[in-house]
């Protein structure tokens, strides 16, 4: 059966059209699933005989909300949501000046093995289809009860890996009949998949790219981000630089600062050398700690220096703010933590 989130709107168009019913009908089906609508039966400006035509046809796909934190440090709402084969995923709501964002995944679990991130810690378990992607945005919106601003594809999972669903939810997700969310509103993050940054880059749309780097000697880099045994830390770099010629959007490169790991000094004058005079930015996230390994976030004052370093390149740095801390705020952390204990 087709899930209707997934599919585009002139997909939509023809399945109306091959089930008998007028070209119209398509758009009243978008608009019910732009907002929030969760089954075929409550779509009631279709004709009784035409829901069950279609209901034999297609479905809405299950992103149903488990379970809600909300933190009391801050206005960060946590997600889990549950599919419809009962896995569960992270989605998070930050409030910002310029409006919500939501913080979305593209995959159960991940495999790209990143020693420093929750996610990975028990691999890959699917890829999400378009419609879950979707459908992430749409249940966090109808809980808000508010237009979502902005959306950040960097929740569990490597976006890239995904990368033909990934595709099919920025087309989806931008259908004038549809959400109607803007190229610009989008950003994507990659932990460093060289050919698909240049698929992307060919695509010729202004989505925003963010390279998750976190370290610039390869030899380091390897021994936490696997995928640089794959991609050097130079072609990463030389592909976030050409995306950016050729889109002229700026490139975000996070940078997690890990105690004694990827905070000294060298290692920012590294990457301030590496980034000067390009259209980037760097954003610094002081690690969170996760029960899996012994990294500790830097004090202030090392986190303050290494910032200074890249300014001095003129390179724009900011910090990021720690949101959600009191309820497991990095990927992945709740989603494991709550399925332990209701394992236990």
């Amino acid at each position: 059966m087709l899930d209707l989130r997934s599919l585009e709107y002139v997909e939509v168009e023809e399945l109306v059209l091959g089930l008998g019913g007028k070209k119209y009908r398509a758009k009243q089906i978008y608009n019910y699933l732009a907002r929030g609508c969760t089954s075929i039966d409550d779509m009631l400006q279709l004709p009784q005989d035409f829901r069950e035509k279609l209901k034999e046809e297609a479905y809405i796909c299950k992103t149903d909300i488990y379970r809600k934190f909300e933190s009391k440090v801050d206005s960060t709402r946590k997600y889990l949501i549950e599919l419809e084969d009962g896995n569960l995923i992270e989605t998070v709501l930050m409030i910002y000046k310029n409006g919500p964002s939501v913080c979305i995944s593209t995959q159960v679990g991940c495999r790209m093995g990143c020693k420093f991130c929750a996610s990975t810690v028990d691999g890959l378990i699917r890829n999400l289809t378009p419609g879950e992607i979707l459908g992430q945005l749409i249940t966090v919106q109808k809980d808000l009860g508010e237009r979502v601003a902005n959306i950040v594809i960097m929740g569990s999972g490597e976006p890239f890996d995904n990368y033909n669903n990934l595709i099919k939810f920025l087309k989806v997700v931008h259908e004038e009949q549809g959400m109607q969310l803007g190229y610009r509103h989008i950003t994507v993050s990659t932990c460093g998949l060289v050919p698909k940054i240049k698929e992307l880059q060919a695509w010729n749309i202004p989505i925003n790219l963010a390279i998750s780097l976190h370290q610039v000697d390869q030899a380091k880099r390897e021994k936490i981000m696997p995928i640089a045994r794959t991609y050097s830390v130079e072609e990463v770099v030389a592909a976030g630089k050409e995306y950016a010629e050729f889109t002229k959007r700026r490139v975000t490169y996070e940078y997690a600062l890990i105690e004694d790991v990827t905070d000294s000094l060298e290692e920012a004058h590294k990457l301030g050398k590496m980034l000067k005079g390009s259209l980037s930015m760097v954003n610094l996230i002081p690690i969170n700690p996760i029960k899996e390994n012994s990294f500790k976030k830097p004090n202030i004052f090392r986190i303050k220096a290494f910032q200074t370093v890249l300014l001095n390149y003129h390179v724009i740095t900011t910090v990021r703010r720690e949101l959600g801390a009191d309820i497991n705020g990095a990927c992945g952390q709740l989603r494991r933590d709550v399925i332990r204990k209701e394992q236990r």
